[in-house]
């Protein structure tokens, strides 16, 4: 029912045969590859962990502006949404800029949203300093983290994107205790400053993000971060089009030699000198066009050219499943402190948050879950599919429970069934291969961006209406079982297609 990474993983490869002539690289699965888990590990506490803990601000900013729940659970879904939404158009800058600049631009950004936020005067300019700009930062970092365990990870894609994106449960955990204990503190405001100090470190875990240097591996993507190169035979480099290419390639060096010549032999010369360094700029202005050109080219043919990802019905599948699943996720970290207030809940949730039970098994749950997925007698799609399904059955039990402890156990399994979220990158990798996973999963993140975007406001809009979340929590749960039906209605679909051609075929015949 569900088509391999071997199987369809390079359909729109340019040059299959080339891949026999690529041996590993030995950072895969190894050696440096354990630093982008490191590097995706503090990318998820510090962006994923602080949105999930947004809960605490939003209490906040109700007492503070004294806006309707709807209208000010915009500013954490903007947030969360715009993270996510910016992933198709991160895509263009990981292909043009590289991984590594991105991030770093993206914490800077990010750091600069949360600064800004300390002085809103009012909730409308919190959606644009806090849900536009953290939120473009965020979705900066983000993607990047996430598209560089997959180029460093081949054999165990699926445990290595779990633990890396244990960083959300640990982070959501800890920014809860922070943020709460900072508002307590300095209040609101000093503590979202603070927190855009501590967002800096986004910027060291950007500088983790090595490209792969050019040597033998598989799968080698494209852009700027070359992952390999093809091991080419004596004979082939002295002629044809590869000795060409070889020749094209040790030009630059020879231009840089010629440039470092004549500005010794010009010392003391303005002019001359002068005349280096504009040739240089040029060179660079250059180089910098043609980058620019490669990586939007690459961009577009993903999105619109004739290797269009849309063109896998599965995906396409894919990405109307991921518009309704992440809302029912995000609902409850956004509203449940004010729930269990509801509840008069609230000392008991003191001790130990709702939330914080969440997060801590949702670490669990991604280990976990990518470590079966990982076995190989083990299908990684039914993984999947099995963990949304108990999500979906905790969503619909969720407003049924009143007290603490049965909270507790639906929030335990809501944790533990949502560690599917680390299965994402590597479905959607064996879906289009390794090439195309960061347009991909930038396609999916949007998806799951709108989902976060208008679940909250929706969730707010309810209560205002009914003076309950009850019908929020059945609403969305009742979207996502659609979107999961659809996932296992296309491949049925496809079947009967393939068995209709074949009995056309022999009709002809």
């Amino acid at each position: 029912m569900y088509a391999s990474h071997e199987d369809i993983g390079y359909d729109l490869e340019d040059d299959p045969k080339a891949k026999k002539m690529l041996k590993p690289h030995p950072d895969i699965d190894g050696g440096w590859a354990w630093m982008m888990i490191l590097s995706s590990f503090f990318v998820h506490i510090l962006i994923m962990g602080s949105q999930m803990a947004l809960g605490v601000l939003n209490v906040e900013w109700l007492e503070e502006f004294h806006q309707s729940r709807g209208l000010t659970a915009w500013v954490s879904s903007l947030s969360m949404g715009i993270t996510l939404i910016v992933g198709p158009f991160i895509g263009l800058f990981i292909n043009t800029c590289g991984c590594r600049q991105t991030a770093i631009i993206g914490g800077l950004v990010n750091s600069l949203g949360w600064v800004l936020s300390a002085y809103a005067a009012n909730v409308q300019t919190l959606f644009v300093t806090f849900g536009v700009a953290a939120g473009l930062g965020s979705g900066m970092a983000y993607l990047p983290a996430v598209v560089m365990v997959g180029r460093y990870f081949q054999k165990r894609r699926a445990l290595a994107q779990g633990l890396s994106t244990t960083g959300t449960g640990f982070g959501t955990f800890l920014m809860t205790v922070l943020l709460k204990y900072l508002c307590a503190e300095y209040g609101w405001r000093n503590a979202m400053f603070i927190q855009g100090a501590v967002s800096l470190n986004l910027c060291v875990c950007g500088a983790l993000m090595r490209p792969l240097s050019p040597g033998k591996v598989e799968n080698c993507p494209r852009g700027e971060e070359p992952s390999a190169v093809p091991a080419y035979s004596a004979e082939s480099v002295k002629s044809g089009p590869l000795g060409v290419t070889e020749e094209q390639d040790r030009q630059p060096e020879n231009e840089e030699n010629v440039c470092d010549l004549q500005a010794q032999e010009c010392q003391g010369q303005t002019r001359p000198r002068k005349n280096v360094c504009a040739f240089r700029v040029l060179k660079t202005v250059s180089q910098l066009t043609v980058r620019v050109q490669k990586g939007f080219g690459d961009w577009y043919s993903g999105y619109f050219g004739t290797a269009s990802l849309f063109t896998n019905r599965m995906f396409v599948a894919f990405v109307f499943w991921a518009l309704f699943a992440y809302s029912s996720f995000v609902i409850p970290f956004i509203h449940l402190p004010e729930i269990v207030s509801l509840y008069n809940l609230s000392e008991q949730n003191d001790v130990f948050p709702l939330t914080s039970i969440i997060a801590i098994v949702h670490i669990f749950g991604k280990v976990i879950l990518g470590a079966v997925a990982d076995l190989p007698c083990i299908s990684v799609w039914n993984v999947f599919l099995i963990a949304n399904f108990t999500l979906v059955f905790s969503i619909f039990l969720l407003p049924l429970m009143h007290t603490y402890a049965s909270l507790a156990v639906i929030c335990a399994l809501i944790g533990f069934s949502s560690g599917y979220f680390s299965l994402m990158p590597v479905v959607t990798e064996d879906l289009v291969g390794t090439e195309h996973l960061a347009n991909a999963y930038g396609i999916i993140i949007c998806a799951n961006g709108i989902s976060a975007l208008l679940g909250p406001p929706f969730a707010g809009w309810i209560f205002d209406i009914t003076k309950k979340y009850d019908f929020s929590f059945y609403i969305c749960g009742l979207l996502y079982m659609v979107g999961i039906l659809f996932l296992l209605i296309q491949p049925c679909v496809q079947m009967i297609e393939q068995s209709r051609r074949k009995y056309t075929d022999g009709a002809h015949v």
